[in-house]
């Protein structure tokens, strides 16, 4: 790498994506320096993460934190701020050189949306941003000479196996872990509550995205978020269960190859390799002990069981404001499955009615994009209530 350190803000940085790029931030203090730290509603860590970095600027979202953040913190010669639209301002900062999207759903895109506005380097982790408005983000990259490098560990193996090729792309092979429910029946699915959902075989993730994980949400979402970062069509993209997740995705070329990006189930990894590229640097990350792995296996995902999967395809399909709608009652569904106030299986049933109840926009600009949020999130409550006065 240059000598220059990059500036680092971290969107979310008290979530599992946003404390493990503070560990690679801390494992290379001569190559990297935080700038910005901002969080929802965890003060507490945030002012230990404050204290511990010393940024030039932190946020916290929920305004009622900032009598307590700013006291903790009186000390100390750091900016304290306080709100959503202060993560939207302090993204355009111009000491920051990347800007790691580490947010938790809708709330990462406006943003995501003002970091590229002001030409910065985008580490992608918050995937609902192309979710809602792919085509629109891809054209804001163009127009304003930002970069976007992905952090999701399949999109960074994506992006890891296009390193140099010329080629088009023939296939994505999308892998998946298939989550705590792999191979469970829908009889089985029926009655299971969020503390089992939460059990994730390999990755350890956030709730919102363990969940996403669970009901094969987060996987329609990784083939939503591929067709915008590397320009295939949905028929293009293959998702195909690997519970091993060692092969974190490949791609096929048109004479038949197929590249692999393989590596242990680290988030690390890929978040080094966002925050280093196009460098390589030496890690004390573990690797891989091949005498432990004698059985790779792949197989189709059980899109009759886990109806999510072919939704999300559906919609991508679709296009126009249809992935708002779907993201909207996903996050809705979530949160009420989260708290046992709808089952399992009624966050596809939640997400396939409030499809039907939006209204169709094919080429929605922001502004239509956010107040498909907002219609959206109401339908989803409205319906919700309506099962529960019955």
């Amino acid at each position: 790498m240059n000598n220059k350190k990059k500036n680092i803000a971290i969107l979310g940085s008290t979530g599992s994506i946003g404390t493990q790029t503070l560990q690679v931030i801390e494992a290379y203090p001569e190559n990297f320096s935080v700038e910005v730290l901002t969080a929802n509603n965890n003060v507490d860590l945030l002012i230990k993460q404050a204290l511990k970095f010393k940024p030039n600027a932190i946020v916290i979202a929920n305004e009622i934190h900032y009598k307590k953040l700013k006291e903790a913190l009186y000390n100390e010669d750091i900016k304290v701020f306080a709100g959503s639209e202060a993560i939207g301002q302090v993204v355009t900062m111009s000491t920051i050189d990347v800007v790691v999207t580490a947010m938790t759903g809708y709330s990462g895109l406006l943003p995501t949306v003002n970091a590229i506005k002001a030409g910065k380097i985008i580490a992608l982790a918050n995937k609902e941003t192309l979710v809602v408005a792919g085509q629109l983000i891809n054209k804001l990259v163009y127009d304003y000479r930002a970069k976007i490098l992905p952090v999701d560990s399949e999109h960074s193996a994506i992006f890891q196996c296009l390193i140099g090729e010329p080629s088009p792309i023939e296939k994505i092979l999308l892998t998946a872990s298939g989550g705590p429910f792999l191979g469970k029946t829908l009889d089985e699915l029926a009655s299971v509550k969020a503390s089992a959902a939460l059990k994730h075989p390999t990755w350890s993730m956030g709730a919102k995205v363990t969940i996403d994980s669970a009901s094969l949400m987060n996987k329609g979402f990784e083939v939503m978020e591929a067709k915008w970062l590397f320009g295939v069509e949905p028929e293009q993209i293959e998702v195909l269960v690997h519970p091993q997740s060692m092969v974190h995705s490949m791609v096929q070329f048109q004479d038949g190859n197929i590249k692999a990006q393989i590596g242990v189930h680290d988030m690390r990894l890929p978040i080094q390799y966002a925050l280093t590229f196009p460098n390589r640097v030496l890690s004390n990350l573990e690797r891989v002990d091949w005498s432990k792995y004698n059985n790779f296996t792949f197989s189709k995902p059980d899109t009759h069981t886990f109806r999510n999967l072919n939704i999300a395809y559906d919609v991508l399909k679709d296009g126009g404001n249809r992935p708002a709608v779907l993201n909207a009652a996903n996050e809705i569904a979530v949160a009420k499955f989260l708290k046992d106030e709808i089952s399992f299986l009624g966050i596809s049933d939640l997400i396939e009615e409030t499809l039907l109840k939006v209204d169709y926009i094919k080429n929605p600009d922001l502004n239509d994009i956010i107040e498909t949020d907002r219609i959206s999130r109401d339908v989803a409550l409205d319906l919700i209530n309506k099962v529960k006065n019955k």
